[in-house]
């Protein structure tokens, strides 16, 4: 996401330059489980939400990609590629692995089996490493603007000293009417291209760690008063996919945080670079991979959004109303007097549900 510096390139194998792979700031796939545990109601009302197809979805598209000063795209014949939408947003969620002694230091709860579905949002968003003043968001309403990224918790922020960031900062952004799209930096591929994001790699037991970091992403939530059935988008740096075994580590761990987030009663998203971590994961979804995210926010710096003609995902995939694209990056902007270095982002997707802290 947004690091005040032009983006970095790989040593070897680089993305497509429209891909970026950024500087900081911000083994095995785990066996099918023998059970399968009930979805908490919350989590099936908000893939129910993300999941409404049928004749309504060309004019959900058309619509957000208006809103997102995009031209809309023609909407193509039906596809004969496999179920889409199903495998990605409603499957059932299978038993965790067994692992070895406790997976969190401090068990996070499941969530009640009622709460609202988040709400959803159409149109232009911006996010920045650090959360700007309350100031600044008041002088950005004279922006095209109207949803923030919000780098909220993991261990891999690039700036990881959030001084803005409070439960008041939350409600009072909110109250002005800006929405939330909250990010959780964590640990990183193995083979991640950025250099300064290496120090922050998965470890040998990627599963594991992908449940505990997921367990701190849903407190860090709770904390700041985004409440269940929020998406929690995890930003997973471009990486080596040809590296088979960094692959697999990556996609485990990504798996793992997706699943536990869901058993605690908020939306997995994800976030990373069109040509590395996106194509990924839209592989895995083509091989009926289960525990896949709910919400995609691809990185692509064509100047353009292009939310629905990315060509990293099958037309019908992540639809409707489960897609951001990140169209430009590190751009200077002011606004209210008020300049900021920030990314460009085009939004059809799920944003926080903002309620008092903790709960």
């Amino acid at each position: 996401m947004s690091t005040h510096a032009p983006p970095s390139r790989p040593p070897t194998r680089s993305p497509a330059p429209s891909s970026p792979v950024r500087p900081p700031y911000a083994r095995s796939a785990p066996p099918p489980g023998a059970r399968t545990v009930v979805t908490a109601l919350v989590v099936a009302m908000a893939g129910a939400a993300l999941l409404t197809g049928g004749p309504a979805r060309a004019t959900a598209r058309a619509s957000a990609v208006a809103a997102a000063g995009a031209p809309a795209p023609a909407e193509a014949p039906a596809p004969a590629a496999p179920a889409v939408a199903e495998s990605v947003l409603a499957e059932p969620v299978a038993a965790a692995p067994a692992l070895a002694g406790p997976v969190l230091a401090r068990p996070v709860a499941a969530a009640p089996a009622v709460a609202e579905p988040a709400p959803r949002f159409a149109g232009k968003a911006f996010d920045t490493c650090e959360a700007p003043s309350l100031a600044v968001m008041k002088a950005w309403l004279n922006s095209p603007y109207r949803a923030v990224g919000v780098y909220f918790g993991g261990r891999g922020r690039g700036c990881p000293t959030q001084k803005e960031l409070s439960p008041a900062w939350v409600a009072s952004a909110h109250a002005m009417g800006w929405r939330l799209l909250p990010l959780f930096v964590g640990s990183q591929a193995p083979c991640v291209y950025a250099a300064a994001k290496r120090p922050y790699a998965i470890g040998g037991t990627p599963w594991s760690q992908g449940v505990r970091e997921a367990g701190d992403a849903v407190r860090a939530a709770r904390a700041l008063g985004i409440g269940t059935s929020s998406p929690l988008y995890l930003d997973i740096e471009a990486y080596q996919v040809e590296d088979t075994s960094c692959a697999a580590t990556t996609l485990s761990f990504v798996r793992a945080w997706n699943r536990e987030v869901r058993r605690l009663g908020y939306v997995p998203g994800y976030y990373s670079s069109a040509d590395t971590g996106i194509r990924h994961i839209e592989g895995q979804r083509k091989a009926g991979t289960q525990d896949l995210p709910s919400v995609m926010w691809f990185a692509r710096w064509r100047g353009t959004p292009a939310l629905y003609t990315e060509t990293s995902l099958h037309p019908e995939a992540w639809t409707p109303h489960a897609r951001i694209h990140q169209y430009v990056g590190n751009v200077a902007e002011t606004y209210g007097g008020r300049r900021m270095l920030i990314d460009r982002n085009a939004v059809d997707a799920p944003v926080a549900r903002v309620t008092a802290a903790g709960t």
